[in-house]
Order: C-alpha cells, then structure tokens, then sequence
C-alpha cells in the first residue's frame, strides 16, 4: 500500500511555513504531491484534466527562485492547487463535466483562481463535478464517477465532490468549490472536511448578469479551520467586475480565531419542525455535537426561523429554474447539444420555460421575505444549526435518493432541501465534520450566522473542531501504511 509523504500530510499553512522557512522547496512539494496523486486518484477519481508533469516541475522551480530571490507571493506560495471543473482556469481545459465542453479551454481565469495564482499556488489541475454541477451527487459523461475518501462504494457528494475527496485524501492542502444548493457543504460532510459557503458578495464571481443576487457562490474547503480562513482571506473582496461584491476586509480571516463563546446563544434547526425527513442516525449525531458546543460555553436550544419553510423551498424551485435554465438554454435550444444534456439539464431548461417574469418577481420577494425572518431570528440567536444532508452517503451508482424515511423526493434535488434555506438567505453557513455513523460513513453540521458573518462562523468552527478533532482522528483508510 501506498505510504502518503510527511509533505502532503501536512496542513496547508504549516506546508506554507516550511516552504516560506526554506525547510522544504516548491519542487519537493510538487514532487510530493504528484506521486501521492498517481498513487490515490485512480482509486476515487477526484482530480482531473491533471498537467503535465515537468510543466509543473517546471513552474516550482520557478517559485524557489522567487523565494531565493526574496519574492514571495503570498502564503499560498508553491502550493498545489487544483480548480473545481466548473470554474475557469487559463490555458486548463474546463468542461463543466459535459461533452459540450470536453476540449473548452478558457482564454481567462475567474476571478478566485486568479487570486490564489497571485497569492502563489500552483494550477495543477481541476477538480472532478457533475454535469454543469448539477445535483450532489459527482459523475459525469466525460471524467466518470469520482468516489467517496471514506468508501470507495459510496458517493463523494457533490457538486464540489472532486475536491472534497482530493482533500480528504491529502491530494490538494486547501481546495475551492461553488455552493448554489449545498455544494460545498454537501461534500464537505461526505469526506469529514469544511466546507464553506460565504454570504452573497464576499467571493465575487463572473456573472452574465452583474447587478443581480445570484445564487451560488465560491468558497473554501479544508481539514482545518485555520486553512480554511486563510483560503477565505485569498477568494474574499471587492472586485469592480462584479459590482455587488463585498467591500469589507478579507485580511479579517487572516488573524486570530479564538474566541469566548459564553452565553453565546445557538439555534438548533432539528427537522424543522417536522418539515424534513432524515435518515436514521444523522440527527443523533448532530445533538452530539450540541453537547460540544455546550462544553464551550454556548447555550443551545431548538428554534428556527417564523416562515413557512414549504414555501421557501417551493419558491426556490422556480429561481432555480430561472437561474439554471436561463444560463443552459441556448445549448438546449440547440438539438444536437441538447442530445448531449443530462436529464436534469434539460429539466432546469424545460421549467424554467414556464415561467412568467411574474413569477420570478414572486419568488424573489418570498426569497426577501425569508431574508428579514432570518435576520429577526439573528437578533434572538447567534447561530443556527443543522445538518449537512438528509442521508448518509449513499450507493455512488444511484444517482440519487428517491425517498427518504418513506417520504419520495419528487426532484432531483429535493433530497437536498435542508441546503435550501441557507442558500434563499444568501447568511454564510460552515460545514463542519461531526463523527461517524454505525454504518462508519461521516456527517457533517451547518453553521450558520447572519449576514456578513463569517468570522463569526470561523470562529465557532475552530472552537469546535479543536475539542473534537474528527479530521485528524478518522483519516480515510486510504492513508494507512501497510
């Protein structure tokens, strides 16, 4: 069996010390890391569309004569870092893992790669993502299934799946991600990393449509808390190319995390009120976690939002559609391509046809309305907690649940609709690492803040994760040395 480096089982800003230290070059990393790749990858298929060797070689090199020269770019210099295959990179093919785009190759980075290459990682490749990541669960018709860190039978969630095995397995330091319904905490919970979906505006991101509150959003994951801000403190900031981004200083998660939480006053979601049926297991789960955070000082009650939570849902459904189908129709219209779209492609397409731009204006004020209840919740709570999914990691061949607890899921994504009233309420929610179940596979919980409050998510996360330990506790077996 493959025996991982000390190099790549190193925590990102740890490996950033040691390289900025001189204790180690940028090419022994790349090295390190790419013979860990070739070991691990073919197993789960998590990175893809990976450049050649030498190139990269090449490109480390180049690094340690910065450093030599006293360059430095930033704390992510030298660091391996491959791009979710959603977002584009230069020069690296981006297919959005369909086969309209097998062979695109951006002329251009988005705005988030181009701040980690400026703060000094290295592009190595992208990440592995469902058609247009479309669905939580990751395969698609060009790079095939990735699979789950934990268990190889399983999926790796999606639609950020790639990069959360990738991190799982210590074949990416620090990895990014999108988050439109969970895709970020989905599988962050899916291999026992973080995953960070961020408010609305604080990654900005290239949009057709600049003025408006799309969304999904960029954001960092991790194996640690401190790793994961400081990938925030890279993607976070204003950018004139998209106008409604966040002004506010992203050095802000560069610094300490440590906080006092007592008194600090923590929602517990539940089911919501009965609303979400859950597999066995996973909500026990999160009431242990509960008690680590009543360890720290918090005081925890179940509470949630005064809204219809049907209705946040329902109304999300048809933003969804408008969103997603509006950016997939002139592919749709086009019958050649349309042959090369999944069924869920299709079905964004053909609902969001539908509607009348009544209904969006409908939707949006429910999505306003959802808003100000979650903000006068924060004026009463600090956080709101749930999980991170509806069911454990399930079979990576089914492409996804159709019931859950008896109760059938209508949609593709309905299994997902605990993600839901984080995402119509564009708050910042943290998903954190929270054990395992009898059946060994891992869960994850959100936390969730108020608007603009990621510190504050960072915060609690650190706290927890310091008294729990769950990533370095429960390494996937793949890492064990024989």
């Amino acid at each position: 069996m493959h025996k991982p480096s000390g190099i790549v089982m190193m925590d990102a800003l740890a490996l950033s010390r040691a390289i900025h230290d001189k204790c180690i070059s940028c090419v022994e990393v790349m090295d390190a890391y790419l013979d860990h790749i070739d070991a691990l990858n073919p197993t789960v298929n998590a990175i893809v569309s990976l450049q050649e060797r030498g190139d990269l070689l090449a490109q480390a090199k180049a690094r340690d004569g910065e450093l030599a020269r006293g360059e430095d770019r930033g704390w992510m210099h030298g660091l391996p870092q491959a791009i979710k295959d959603l977002t584009a990179t230069k020069g690296i093919r981006t297919t959005q893992g369909s086969r309209i785009f097998k062979d695109f190759v951006p002329t251009a980075d988005a705005i988030h790669v181009e701040r980690v290459k400026r703060a000094g990682a290295i592009i190595i490749g992208k990440t592995n993502t469902p058609e247009f990541g479309l669905g939580s669960n990751t395969y698609n018709d060009v790079f095939g299934r990735t699979l789950n860190a934990y268990d190889q039978s399983k999926t790796a969630g999606g639609s950020s799946g790639g990069a959360g095995v990738a991190l799982a397995l210590h074949m990416l330091p620090v990895a990014d991600g999108t988050d439109h319904g969970g895709s970020l905490r989905n599988p962050a919970a899916y291999n026992n990393v973080f995953g960070f979906r961020p408010s609305f505006g604080r990654v900005p991101a290239n949009a057709a449509d600049a003025f408006y509150a799309i969304m999904g959003t960029p954001g960092p994951m991790a194996r640690n808390v401190p790793d994961l801000a400081a990938l925030l403190s890279v993607q976070a900031g204003y950018d004139p190319r998209a106008p409604l981004s966040n002004r506010q200083d992203p050095t802000q998660f560069a610094g300490s995390l440590q906080r006092d939480f007592k008194s600090v006053r923590v929602a517990w979601a539940a089911d919501f009120g009965g609303h979400l049926p859950f597999e066995a297991g996973i909500l026990d789960l999160c009431r242990s976690a509960l008690k680590v955070f009543e360890s720290l000082g918090c005081t925890v009650e179940e509470a949630v939002p005064d809204y219809p939570i049907e209705r946040v849902w329902q109304n999300w459904k048809v933003l969804r559609a408008w969103q997603s189908g509006s950016a997939l129709k002139a592919y749709y219209d086009d019958p050649a391509k349309r042959a090369l779209m999944k069924p869920e492609a299709q079905f964004e397409v053909e609902n969001g046809a539908k509607l009348a731009a009544y209904d969006i204006y409908d939707a949006n004020a429910v999505r306003t309305a959802w808003y100000q209840a979650v903000r006068a919740f924060f004026d009463r709570y600090d956080y709101l907690v749930m999980p991170s999914s509806q069911v454990f990691p399930f079979d990576a061949g089914t492409d996804w649940p159709k019931t859950i607890a008896g109760k059938t899921m209508e949609t593709y994504h309905r299994w997902m609709e605990l993600m839901i009233p984080v995402t119509m309420s564009s708050c910042p929610a943290l998903s954190i690492p929270i054990g395992f179940g009898e059946n060994s596979l891992p869960m994850g919980l959100q936390i969730m803040g108020p608007n603009h409050g990621e510190l504050a998510c960072l915060q609690l996360a650190h706290a927890y994760d310091q008294a729990s330990q769950w990533v370095s506790k429960r390494p996937p077996m793949l890492l064990s040395a024989k």
